[in-house]
């Protein structure tokens, strides 16, 4: 039958002091006796006390070497245990609890007393039980919390990049792409000890959640030449330049009215620098080899990719085949040679 009363386990090598204990706190407690510290180490195999009323002077295992192992086990530690003792000296009792005794109580005991303060302990313990408790729950929901709200950012994130994209008549995926790209790239990267040493310093889900922002900039530039079906004029490819810094101007201006800045620090980069290239011929800046922040260059072979094997409103989609053949011509010119190394000796990964 179930039964809502604490448990106590009393150790003692008297049985006649176990017998008196029981008929105590028979009424009050379920209560469990064993007559030294090996039996109690079995029985808690199979009981979990609330309490434990241990002695001090037993054979072969005394009060202290129990609790000693009771607060040396994971499972056992946290279970209360008040010492029952004849043992008077003052440096006993302080030995008792710098050992992790909830209290030090001499015999012969007062049975009111010693009810009196086993509930006090308990009261402590349930105490303690629930504090935890609601301490996990409270860590529990901020964590969902959390979650949520960096689950909302990257949903909005999302939304305005693709919002974006379509401007520029691509569709089908771009941001998911080159986002795979990138994890596909710095995991090969890291495989083969290559930029290691830095990559190893970034918050990877940041970095590549942040590059859904790398176009923002094209909110910037008129339809006419977005969605322009043929080869930009001159002019017209001036004008559309400019979003790379544009897009660097916007995620500034964000930062300012944010403490968040890890990530944006890491989508101002991408922005702008993701069409600079290794010869110096790139832009806004015109950055040169290591110039240009490995995010970017990471960036500009990811987008090339998919820019290359996607259909856009100026070309056809390239093969796979095609598109590798077309970046191992701009390794050392466009592509950084590490990075774009790294890819050739992966394109069937990415294909």
């Amino acid at each position: 039958m179930k039964t809502n009363k604490n448990k106590i386990i009393i150790v003692d090598d008297d049985t006649t002091n176990l017998a008196v204990a029981r008929k105590i706190f028979a009424d009050k407690y379920t209560v469990f006796t064993v007559a030294s510290g090996g039996k109690l180490l079995e029985m808690l195999a199979k009981v979990t006390p609330d309490m434990i009323l241990l002695d001090v002077e037993m054979p072969e295992m005394n009060g202290y070497a129990v609790i000693k192992t009771l607060k040396d086990s994971e499972k056992y530690a946290a279970i209360p245990v008040i010492f029952l003792t004849a043992k008077i000296e003052p440096e006993n009792e302080m030995k008792g609890l710098s050992l992790g005794a909830v209290d030090y109580i001499y015999k012969p005991f007062s049975p009111e007393l010693l009810v009196k303060r086993i509930e006090t302990h308990l009261l402590l313990q349930a105490q303690k039980q629930e504090l935890k408790r609601y301490s996990t729950n409270l860590e529990c929901m901020v964590q969902e919390k959390t979650q949520a709200v960096h689950e909302l950012k990257d949903a909005i994130l999302s939304t305005v990049a693709e919002l974006v994209e379509c401007r520029d008549g691509i569709t089908g995926g771009h941001i998911e792409r080159t986002q795979n790209y990138l994890q596909l790239l710095v995991r090969s990267l890291l495989e083969d000890d290559i930029y290691a040493e830095e990559l190893s310093q970034w918050d990877m889900k940041l970095f590549v959640m942040s590059s859904q922002l790398h176009d923002v900039g094209k909110i910037s530039i008129k339809d006419s030449i977005l969605q322009k079906p043929g080869k930009l004029t001159d002019e017209e490819f001036e004008e559309m330049k400019k979003h790379a810094a544009f897009g660097k101007r916007i995620i500034e201006r964000i930062e300012k009215k944010t403490k968040e800045t890890a990530f944006l620090q890491y989508a101002k980069v991408l922005a702008g620098s993701h069409h600079e290239k290794w010869d110096g011929t790139g832009y806004p800046e015109g950055l040169k080899g290591e110039e240009i922040p490995l995010q970017g260059r990471l960036m500009a072979l990811a987008d090339v990719y998919d820019a290359l094997t996607n259909e856009r409103p100026y070309k056809r989609a390239f093969s796979h085949k095609e598109a590798v053949v077309i970046i191992r011509e701009g390794v050392g010119k466009h592509f950084d040679p590490e990075i774009a190394g790294v890819f050739l000796k992966y394109e069937h990964k990415f294909g």
